[in-house]
């Protein structure tokens, strides 16, 4: 019988001062059924030098890939590894709130929900700017129902803020950069698996320059390719969300993809007739107007009514 409740699991890659934050803060936590997984897509030896000083504080399992993984290969490797019964995924910029959180997190367990996730807060490294993001409850049947709403805004949070039963096999989509976590959140709520939220702040999100968002966010080689990969998973009925449509409508928008040329730019040609109709409405703006708030709602609105009407959804 496995005697280990928690991994978890750390993807890392060099900052090896964020990480000793990130141990530091496992150190102190009042819960102790866990063991600690890293995977080092490093190329140096800074983490395993650093792992030296928590020998004999943590239950640490350590392994070196013999080639960067990259994101989000190294995090399902780490997984791969994690002998608990529950994977709790920490990025090694991130870290726990306070002493009790992974208490927190494993007391959420007897919910019987195989997903949990906890408020957080962001920590803007540079200027020390906090914000605080708590879940709206409000919107929990409205997930359930169309877990693509969570393309609007991904209101659950980064994966350091998730608790998930080992029971739950899929992997991170290793196809994906941007929107792997909420395309794995997506996919396993649209299985029927159900999440127990924790309304507390158990985890802080370091935000910095080294975060994937700096080279992801807009960025069409990144942004068209990963829609592509999204509508081919789960289909246009989705977009039948208004919410959902304009998620796609402020992908193309943000990205500047206003030709069929641009979308196809990038090797995906088979788009669904509802993408080229919002090309083609967008084309006829520039890139000032459609950036107007209210212009572009009422444009997406429009184009919204007209592909309904068409039953292009």
């Amino acid at each position: 019988m496995n005697s280990i409740f928690i991994s978890i699991c750390i993807p890392a890659y060099k900052r090896t001062h964020f990480l000793k934050r990130l141990l530091s803060s496992i150190e102190n936590q009042s819960y102790t059924n866990f063991e600690v997984i890293i995977s080092d897509d490093s190329n140096d030896n800074s983490v395993e030098q650093l792992l030296k000083e928590f020998t004999g504080k943590l239950e640490l399992k350590y392994f070196k890939n013999d080639k960067a993984l990259g994101t989000p290969s190294n995090w399902n490797h780490a997984i791969s590894k994690a002998t608990g019964e529950w994977i709790k995924l920490m990025h090694d910029d991130d870290w726990f709130a306070n002493e009790h959180s992974l208490e927190k997190f494993a007391s959420a367990t007897k919910s019987g929900h195989p997903f949990i996730f906890s408020a957080y807060s962001n920590k803007v490294e540079l200027t020390y700017k906090t914000e605080v993001v708590f879940f709206n409850e409000n919107l929990k049947t409205a997930i359930l129902k169309n877990p693509l709403l969570l393309l609007a805004k991904n209101i659950i949070g980064p994966p350091s803020v998730t608790l998930f039963h080992n029971s739950i096999k899929d992997k991170y989509d290793e196809g994906l950069k941007w929107r792997v976590d909420i395309e794995y959140y997506i996919r396993n709520i649209s299985k029927g698996i159900e999440f127990t939220y924790i309304n507390e702040l158990l985890i802080n999100v370091g935000v910095s320059e080294s975060q994937v968002t700096n080279y992801c966010l807009n960025v069409p080689s990144v942004e068209i390719p990963e829609m592509f990969i999204l509508l081919s998973k789960y289909g246009t009925s989705p977009l039948k969300n208004i919410m959902v449509y304009d998620a796609y409508w402020r992908i193309l928008r943000n990205t500047n993809t206003n030709s069929k040329q641009k979308l196809e730019s990038f090797g995906q040609t088979e788009w669904p007739k509802v993408i080229f109709s919002m090309v083609e409405l967008q084309s006829k703006f520039n890139e000032n107007i459609l950036r107007n708030g209210i212009i572009s709602k009422t444009l997406m609105g429009i184009s919204y009514i007209y592909n309904l009407t068409k039953s292009n959804l």
